[in-house]
C-alpha cells in the first residue's frame, strides 16, 4: 500500500515498496534458503574470528587488530540488508518506511566507505611490517592503531551523510516501488523525478575520496611492499614476507573488483536492474569469504582456532 502524507504544493511518500527477487516468484523459497545459510555462515565466520582474535593474546597485535575491526564491520553490513531481504522472501511483506529505507541506506553506504578507508590502514600497516620492520612496534603502537580505526569508521559514515541528506529532500511522487532488494541509493534516487541527477554529479565528485583515494594509498603501499619483498635475497625470505599481506591483497581485489565494478556504470538505462544479482553476491558473500580467506592463509590464526577447539572439548 502506497501512503502519502499530505501537503500544499505535492504528496510526499511515507513508505516504499522493496521489489526484491519478485521476478522469480517460483525461486522465493530457494533464495529464502540460500541467503538464509550464507547470512548464517558470514555471521558465524566473522563472530568466531572476532571472538578468537579478542580472547588469544598472541593475537593483540596490529594486523588482527584491525582485522577483528573488519569481522565487526562485515557482521554490520550484512545485517544491514540480509534480514529485511529474508522477511520479504518469507512473509512476501515488502514495505518499509521512509525513515527505515533511509536508515538502511546510510549503514549500507557507511559500511561500504569504511571497508574502503579500513584496508587502507590495513595496507599501510602491512607497508610498515614489511618496509620499515624495525620500527614497526614503535610505529603502530596502540594508540596509533586506535586512531587509524576510529578514523576509518567516523570517515566511512561522514562520508555517506551528503547523499543520505541530499536525497531524503527528494519528492516521490510519481512511483515508490524501489527496483533492488534493499534501499540501494541509485535505485531510490531514479524514483524522484528532481534531483536524482544531484546524486549522480555528487557521486561522481566524491568517487575520487571516496574510494580512488583509498585505492590510490592501497596501491601505493603496495607497490613498496612488492618493491621491498624482490629485493629479499633468500626464496623462504620472500615466501614469509608475501604471506604476510596475501589475504589482506586478496580481500582488496575481492572488494574494489565487486564494488567498483557496479558503481562506476552510468546511471542512465537498465544498471541498477542489471547490477541487482551483483550486489547481492557482494553483500552476502565477501563477508564470508573475509574470515575463511584470513584462517586459510593465518598460521597465527589457525594456531589460535586449534587451541580454543582443544580447550573445549577437555570440558
Amino acid at each position: 500500500m502506497y501512503e502519502y502524507k499530505a501537503t500544499i504544493n505535492q504528496s510526499i511518500a511515507t513508505e516504499f515498496l522493496i521489489q526484491g527477487f519478485s521476478e522469480f516468484p517460483e525461486l522465493q523459497l530457494h533464495l529464502f534458503i540460500l541467503f538464509s545459510l550464507l547470512y548464517l555462515m558470514a555471521m558465524l565466520g566473522n563472530l568466531l574470528v572476532f571472538c578468537i582474535v579478542c580472547a588469544d593474546r598472541h593475537l593483540h597485535i596490529p594486523m588482527y587488530f584491525f582485522l577483528a575491526n573488519l569481522s565487526i564491520l562485515d557482521i554490520s553490513s550484512v545485517t544491514v540488508t540480509v534480514p529485511k531481504l529474508l522477511a520479504i522472501l518469507l512473509t512476501k511483506n515488502n514495505t518499509i518506511s521512509f525513515s527505515a529505507c533511509f536508515i538502511q541506506m546510510f549503514c549500507y553506504m557507511g559500511c561500504v566507505e569504511i571497508e574502503f578507508t579500513l584496508l587502507t590502514a590495513m595496507a599501510y600497516d602491512r607497508y610498515v611490517a614489511i618496509c620499515n620492520p624495525l620500527r614497526y612496534t614503535i610505529i603502530m603502537n596502540k594508540r596509533i592503531c586506535a586512531l587509524l580505526a576510529v578514523v576509518s569508521w567516523v570517515i566511512g559514515f561522514l562520508e555517506a551523510l551528503p547523499h543520505i541528506i541530499i536525497t531524503s529532500q527528494f519528492s516521490f511522487c510519481e512511483s515508490n516501488v524501489i527496483n533492488h532488494f534493499f534501499c540501494e541509493i541509485a535505485a531510490v534516487a531514479k524514483l524522484s523525478s528532481t534531483g536524482a541527477s544531484i546524486i549522480e554529479t555528487i557521486t561522481f565528485i566524491e568517487s575520487p575520496f571516496s574510494a580512488f583515494a583509498p585505492f590510490l594509498l592501497t596501491l601505493i603501499s603496495y607497490v613498496f611492499i612488492i618493491s621491498t619483498i624482490l629485493k629479499i635475497c633468500s626464496r623462504e625470505g620472500k615466501s614469509k614476507a608475501f604471506s604476510t599481506c596475501s589475504s589482506h591483497l586478496t580481500v582488496i581485489i575481492l572488494l574494489y573488483g565487486s564494488v567498483l565494478g557496479v558503481y562506476m556504470q552510468p546511471w542512465s538505462g537498465p544498471s541498477v536492474k542489471s547490477s541487482k544479482l551483483i550486489i547481492a553476491i557482494y553483500i552476502v558473500t565477501l563477508p564470508l569469504l573475509n574470515p575463511l580467506i584470513y584462517s586459510l592463509r593465518s598460521k597465527e590464526l589457525n594456531v589460535a582456532l586449534k587451541k580454543a577447539i582443544s580447550r573445549k572439548s577437555t570440558w
